[in-house]
């Protein structure tokens, strides 16, 4: 259990609100939701600054934390 909050911090907070207002406002298309995401993390391994400076374990569950931001935006858009 320790472990797995370990993963999250303020970033994956930021994470995730940021998807669902992206999800909720601007779009719907989940490959290009996934070409973006996917992009931002694997840009964040050669970017010589602090909040870049992550172990692949937290990459992992901010792309989870992506996921689960842009699916409820797109979620409660359709409601």
């Amino acid at each position: 259990m320790i472990f797995i909050l370990s993963l999250f911090n303020l970033y994956s907070f930021g994470h995730f609100i940021q998807w669902f207002i992206i999800g909720h406002f601007l779009l719907r298309n989940w490959v290009i939701f996934l070409f973006f995401s996917l992009s931002w993390e694997l840009l964040e391994l050669f970017l010589p600054y602090n909040f870049a400076i992550e172990t692949l374990e937290n990459k992992i569950s901010d792309i989870i934390i992506n996921c689960l931001g842009f699916y409820f935006g797109n979620f409660l858009r359709k409601k």
